[in-house]
């Protein structure tokens, strides 16, 4: 369909308008924009001229909306009247960051370059990931400086829009991290609704695949950690709790030292072993509460908090030969920095007897399992073995399985 005339685009929506009526100052918009325009967000002066109306009178431009229905007449073709199409691209971007709507025009954008290619090529040629990283940073601020509801909202949708984008292509990816993008977005996972969080944690995890470039760097990380620990620790969603504990693996994955201690110092291990230790979990949401644990493990200070924890070796061994191969790996391997790494508290020793770990890695060498799975569990059971053997409550023929592997 070709694309429609501007005069038939209402200044509002720039939608294509079905109830066109004339304002005092002689400025024509479509019914339902300016209808909420002045009755829902309570305005009181003309959005193109910005003059203060003295009546809110709507006269009805039955011109127009014949010149309309004949020109959709002509063209024999609705389908995409309302839709934005990528011809009209330009036009909407240079006008989206003067535009009051700008929460419809960038629901617009959305419509427009979800799962077109062609469209997103062309919203990128055409400055729009810059044009929404300059819209979700004024929006950011104005919602911090006024407690601007609206304005955080179009922080949100603008966020939607940069999600349905692949960015999997290093050009893609080099705008996102070049522009004010990354801020608005870690904002959006800190205390967005719960899709935004989605959207904003999408965007994060895309991001991270296609470069190689520090994501993090200009961004608050500390607080951003506390945030996504707080989501797993609330356990909204399976999906909020899965996005949230990608971003965590991300942000582990890059950290040493001391930030990864600062991890551990903010309760991350506490919330990993309560989640592990909660109701049954989704298979992939197991074996990266796993993975992450297991790096922050590798840490003095994360074995230190993994060792205080009461419930910490028995969340583990619960997930061995009952999840996946995966969950199994892993948990040994957490097993192994608890109690191998470094001298173990007696504390961890003493778990494993009582919460059936040791049993289960006794399992684990006579079952088909990997190679370097079942060399740690033979090491773990080498190295304590002696002191499982004193227990008078352990199995007399697990007993025996001991002294005949030392």
């Amino acid at each position: 369909m070709e694309e429609p005339p501007q005069l038939f685009l209402c200044p509002i929506s720039m939608e294509l308008m079905e109830d066109p009526v004339t304002v005092s100052t002689g400025v024509t918009y479509d019914r339902r924009s300016i209808e909420r325009w002045f009755f829902k967000y309570g305005k009181t002066t003309c959005p193109a001229t910005m003059q203060r109306l003295t009546s809110f009178d709507l006269t009805p431009n039955h011109t127009l909306k014949s010149v309309i229905s004949s020109w959709l007449s002509s063209t024999s073709s609705t389908s995409t009247c309302k839709k934005l199409g990528r011809e009209r691209l330009p036009s909407v971007l240079a006008g989206i960051e003067a535009t009051p709507f700008k929460v419809t025009a960038l629901k617009n954008l959305k419509a427009c370059v979800e799962g077109d290619v062609a469209a997103q090529e062309e919203f990128v040629a055409c400055g729009g990931i810059q044009v929404l990283g300059r819209v979700m940073t004024q929006a950011l601020a104005e919602s911090i400086a006024g407690g601007d509801f609206s304005a955080f909202r179009t922080c949100e949708e603008a966020a939607s829009v940069l999600a349905a984008l692949p960015l999997s292509d290093d050009a893609y990816v080099e705008l996102v991290l070049g522009t004010e993008c990354m801020r608005p977005v870690v904002a959006l996972v800190q205390c967005g609704s719960s899709e935004a969080r989605l959207h904003a944690m999408a965007i994060v995890s895309k991001v991270s695949r296609a470069s190689g470039r520090d994501w993090t760097a200009g961004v608050d990380v500390d607080d951003l950690i506390k945030s996504l620990l707080e989501l797993l620790s609330d356990g909204a969603s399976p999906r909020l709790t899965s996005r949230a504990l990608d971003v965590l693996l991300d942000v582990a994955a890059r950290s040493r030292g001391a930030r990864r201690g600062k991890t551990v110092e903010v309760g991350a291990v506490c919330v990993l072993v309560e989640l592990l230790a909660g109701v049954e979990a989704d298979r992939r949401v197991v074996e990266r509460a796993l993975l992450l644990l297991k790096r922050l493990c590798k840490c003095p200070e994360g074995r230190l908090a993994f060792a205080e924890h009461p419930m910490a070796v028995a969340a583990v061994a619960r997930t061995m030969l009952r999840v996946s191969g995966v969950a199994t790996r892993l948990a040994v391997s957490v097993l192994w920095l608890a109690a191998c790494a470094v001298a173990p508290a007696e504390r961890v020793l003493d778990d494993m007897v009582m919460s059936g770990a040791v049993g289960k890695l006794l399992a684990l060498l006579q079952v088909e399992s990997s190679p370097s799975t079942k060399e740690k569990a033979a090491k773990l059971l080498r190295a304590h073995g002696a002191f499982w053997r004193q227990y008078p409550c352990f199995p007399t023929d697990l007993r025996d399985y001991l002294k005949f592997l030392n």
